[in-house]
């Protein structure tokens, strides 16, 4: 299995990038790495091992000049870049050079380059991001969609639920996992007029749907998969993201204000790494981009070593599967009239003109 790796993509590229490479190639031997960017900066961070991986074949470097930036707009930094890492490591997928790719980069960028290139799942309206955060229980919520598309409608969001489960059922190995529609209240009546919408289509999908969540539950297991718009994913992201970084300092606070508290945090030092492990977001290895013909993975843009290589064993389980079997054609309520009409919206953080059937640039 070979698996393309943007190397300048993320906060702490390519440092951190190659080491997770190197790391998931020495926690897999049958994995193969292509490490994109510019050699230049990336044989710098190759360690001992690199000349015997690229010896057997395992670690190729692919020659890629350019970076797309984070504040970029996502479609004309696809196409004003088309020797950008980024874009470079979706091509070799759409060229079959690798099976799976790799980004902490920018996310809508990802978007749009797999669109263009690979394009939709025949049937697929909207793709979707869809992350797995921790939870009290430690199996994880999937939360989907969280950024991919801004707005949407009512059979997005079943689609997405779908397409979630395919998931979860195929890569991660989760039997019959339950849905739910995150919401402002646990009643059926609860909500804006797009999550009631949603709910009486959710309720008659062949889905184990166990109705609305509110946000406080999420993260307590109240469901396997939560289903909601681009826009309030993304903000419940953020949200979470931030508590945990506010609950970590006010720990780290308290035990600095006092010898007694110091001594305390010297005893506690094992269960409080721990915990700070299990609040990081960034150690959750990738987000699957579903709905694309082939994987696409965005890594966290904090990731370190660990979560690269999470991120890349990601990759590689869904390139292990029969990808368009477990994710493809939406037999149950797409039409092929909805699915041509799909190729002409917008996604990509709703970025402009980008073709559904992988014909672009």
């Amino acid at each position: 299995m070979r698996i393309a790796v943007d190397a300048l993509g993320g906060d702490r590229a390519p440092g951190a990038v190659v080491a997770g490479a190197l790391r998931a190639l020495g926690e897999d031997e049958a994995l193969s790495v292509v490490l994109v960017g510019p050699p230049a900066a990336i044989r710098p961070h190759l360690g001992e091992s690199a000349p015997a991986l690229e010896a057997a074949g395992r670690l190729v470097l692919h020659p890629a000049r350019e970076r797309i930036d984070p504040e970029e707009e996502p479609v004309k930094a696809v196409r004003a870049k088309p020797e950008s890492t980024l874009v470079q490591a979706v091509r070799l997928v759409r060229d079959g050079a690798a099976d799976a790719a790799v980004s902490a980069g920018s996310t809508g960028a990802l978007l749009a380059a797999g669109l263009f290139a690979l394009g939709r799942l025949p049937g697929v309206l909207r793709p979707a991001l869809a992350p797995v955060l921790p939870t009290a229980n430690g199996r994880g919520v999937m939360v989907v969609d969280v950024g991919a598309s801004a707005d949407a409608r009512p059979e997005h969001l079943r689609q997405h639920a779908l397409l979630a489960v395919r998931y979860a059922e195929a890569v991660l190995g989760w039997e019959r996992p339950s849905v739910g529609l995150l919401n402002v209240g646990a009643e059926k009546t609860k909500g804006n007029a797009l999550a009631k919408a949603a709910y009486a289509l959710l309720e008659a999908a062949p889905i184990r749907f166990v109705g609305n969540v509110e946000a406080r539950d999420v993260l307590f297991g109240a469901a396997d998969i939560v289903v909601t718009d681009g826009f309030t994913g993304n903000v419940f992201l953020k949200a979470t993201e931030g508590a945990a970084a506010f609950v970590l300092a006010l720990l780290k606070d308290a035990f600095r204000s006092g010898l007694r508290a110091k001594l305390g945090a010297m005893l506690l030092l094992p269960e409080l790494r721990a915990l700070k492990d299990r609040l990081d977001y960034a150690a959750y290895g990738g987000t699957p981009l579903l709905g694309l013909r082939r994987p696409l993975i965005k890594a966290h843009g904090a990731s370190g070593p660990e979560a690269i290589a999470q991120a890349i064993a990601v990759a590689k389980s869904a390139a292990g599967i029969a990808f368009a079997a477990a994710l493809g054609r939406e037999e149950d309520g797409v039409d092929a009239g909805e699915g041509r009409a799909a190729e002409e919206e917008t996604g990509a953080g709703d970025a402009e003109g980008e073709p559904g059937d992988g014909g672009g640039p």
